[in-house]
């Protein structure tokens, strides 16, 4: 391999990205020879890899990581860090184009999209110094860059070596789910992978699929000009999410002018002879065209299990990934798993709590459960949409209390012009406990880490009436969800009771 492999592995070929391979794919790079038996080898150096890696190798554990692409996974590469850099400066502009609300004019703003994205190329080579192949080989992590392969129970083969473990962890993530839709691959389409190596910003983009990362893109994509159309199967975006913040966001996509086709299925894709697109689509019992340049496929994501050799190392999985326990070990005794592979919560966050476990599980007999976590998550789109804890349908399900502030209460939200949202938290009527919460507010991701505090230490929802928080701030919406669950305890009998005792001290 040579340095002109930076345009395959990572498009366009620049010093951006060329910086960026040499951190996380080396071309030059050499792979150790094994020298006896791992504590643990890791495969896949996405977020939870490289956690269960580097804490081994902390710990004082040999430790051998494999990847066969590049270090870092989709966090960094084609994930988080690149989305959140064009979601805010999508932010940005649309920001600078609102001035009239405040008083101002924002005639002459415009963006350059070439720009932008040297900007967030730029940024993420910055960044990939922290995953690079050499920062770990530093640490005393042995780094194999190739394809690997179980040979047996205690053993994995990485090109012409062979590694044993007395532990191994798999931590080969999930890739885009692809489609067959007549005339889709003819086409073309892009995913979460390909959307970044664009140069030039496509005039008309189809999003198919409704979930977070195509709800996040197109909201960007369309706040740096794109003519945007989303295209979901379910009848609301975010199915997943509280059908109250789903309504929210889809009110402000309207406000942008992006074109919602919920309850609608693509059932086949056709080229034209410019080398536009045209979808042709299904809603009800109508047929509807849309016209692109760009379809962007965003409809789940799959586990990559092959090639691993699962079946020569006794590990069960089936079409969702690697079949783990509630501790998180495989059907191997040896083998655990961490990460997208084997979570339905696919989230950088989660993978990282994952792997803490593991190596707590793997190296020192620890007992520490998934089931125990408290997972926050967040959809970075305008206002954000954050998450922790049951649903509003497991919600009544268990009969939980249910409370709501809409975010136009808050001075701060009014102040800011930010009064599109809500907060909710669904509680144990018995004790308070808090069970989950839901923010959309155009920091959520920030503002939600208050309440996964307070469910980690089972802090009852009283306790944040009692939390004195700055004034003026958004997040103030917690301390006022408090103080609603305390004038709920304030009974009619406690009342009376109250009334009496201050008549007697008059």
């Amino acid at each position: 391999m040579n340095e002109s492999s930076a345009d395959v592995l990572v498009l366009p070929d620049d010093q951006y990205n060329r910086a960026l391979v040499k951190n996380v794919h080396p071309a030059n790079w050499q792979n150790p020879t094994p020298n006896g038996r791992y504590n643990m080898v890791v495969i896949g150096g996405g977020a939870a890899g490289l956690i269960c890696a580097i804490g081994a190798a902390g710990m004082g554990a040999k430790v051998a990581l494999i990847e066969r692409h590049l270090l870092g996974g989709d966090c960094l590469n084609f994930g988080c860090v690149p989305s959140k850099s064009l979601i805010r400066i999508a932010r940005a502009i649309h920001d600078a184009r609102s001035l009239d609300k405040f008083g101002g004019s924002a005639e002459s703003v415009s963006l350059d999209f070439g720009d932008a994205m040297k900007r967030m190329r730029r940024l993420r080579a910055q960044l990939s110094v922290n995953d690079s192949a050499q920062r770990f080989a530093d640490l005393g992590v042995d780094v194999f860059i190739g394809d690997a392969s179980f040979v047996s129970k205690t053993e994995i083969v990485v090109g012409d070596q062979k590694l044993s473990f007395a532990r191994a962890v798999i931590a080969t993530s999930a890739r885009a789910r692809a489609a067959s839709i007549p005339g889709l691959n003819e086409a073309g389409f892009l995913t979460n992978v390909t959307v970044f190596s664009l140069t030039e910003l496509p005039k008309r983009l189809v999003v198919v699929g409704a979930g977070p990362i195509g709800c996040e893109l197109a909201q960007a994509s369309s706040r740096m000009g794109s003519e945007v159309t989303i295209i979901g199967r379910e009848p609301d975006l975010l199915p997943r999410e509280d059908p109250d913040a789903a309504a929210v966001l889809s009110d402000q996509f309207g406000k942008e002018g992006i074109q919602l086709l919920l309850g609608t299925d693509l059932t086949a894709v056709k080229t034209k002879d410019d080398g536009s697109k045209l979808l042709l689509c299904k809603q009800g019992g109508n047929t509807i065209e849309v016209a692109a340049d760009e379809i962007l496929l965003s409809i789940g994501r799959v586990p990559n299990t092959e090639g691993l050799g699962l079946e020569q190392a006794g590990v069960k999985y089936d079409r969702r990934g690697v079949i783990v326990s509630d501790k998180l070990r495989t059907s191997n005794r040896r083998i655990y798993a961490a990460g997208d592979i084997c979570s339905r919560y696919q989230f950088t966050q989660a993978a990282d709590a994952m792997a803490r476990i593991v190596i707590q599980n793997a190296l020192f007999f620890g007992r520490k459960k998934v089931s125990s976590l408290v997972i926050p998550w967040c959809t970075y789109t305008d206002p954000e949409i954050a998450h922790v804890g049951i649903t509003s349908t497991e919600a009544q399900r268990s009969c939980a209390i249910t409370q709501t502030v809409q975010l136009a209460s808050m001075d701060r939200a009014l102040l800011d012009g930010e009064t599109a949202g809500f907060a909710r938290v669904h509680v144990d009527p018995k004790k308070g406990r808090i069970l989950g919460a839901t923010l959309v507010a155009t920091h959520a991701g920030e503002m939600i880490a208050e309440m996964s505090l307070a469910m980690t230490t089972n802090q009852p929802l009283g306790t944040l009436a009692r939390t004195i928080h700055p004034y003026p701030t958004q997040s103030e919406v917690w301390k006022r969800l408090g103080d609603q669950w305390n004038r709920k305890r304030f009974t009619p009998f406690i009342a009376k009771l109250f009334k009496r005792w201050l008549a007697w001290i008059r």
